[in-house]
């Protein structure tokens, strides 16, 4: 189960809706073997697409080496998808390489961007099988 403060879901969820039409990326880290998310990170979907999303590989370096200096890792690694419901497709199973994270999902599509229930879903994903965990939003 993932357990995750409202006000990083908030922050996902925000960056979703501003960077809609296409996909928003990015991780919440915390504490190395903690399992609890605490800092948000918003990173730039390098691929500009509607319907894929990738890490700036420079960007994507800097934070791990901050991580390292930190003591944290990726606890949720989080994007969204503008038109499709929020479950991983082929392409996010194949590149899904932290087998500890949280991956988590949400939509934007055009029943979304402005509701409350905006649709909020977690994964673990381990050598391409993927499992839905509950989210406990506290």
């Amino acid at each position: 189960m993932l357990v995750i403060r409202r006000d990083l879901i908030e922050l996902i969820l925000e960056h979703a809706r501003k960077d809609h039409p296409d996909e928003a990326c990015g991780v919440v880290v915390g504490p190395a073997g903690s399992d609890c998310p605490l800092r948000f990170v918003p990173m730039e979907n390098a691929a500009r697409s509607a319907t894929f999303y990738e890490f700036d590989s420079a960007a994507l370096l800097r934070l791990y080496r901050e991580m390292d200096s930190r003591g944290e890792e990726p606890i949720v690694i989080y994007h969204s998808h503008t038109a499709t419901p929020a479950y991983p497709s082929r392409t996010d199973i194949s590149y899904a390489s932290e087998p500890n994270a949280h991956y988590v999902l949400v939509t934007t599509r055009e029943r979304e961007p402005e509701a409350d229930d905006a649709e909020v879903r977690s994964f673990r994903i381990r050598d391409g099988i993927v499992s839905e965990e509950q989210v406990r939003i506290v």
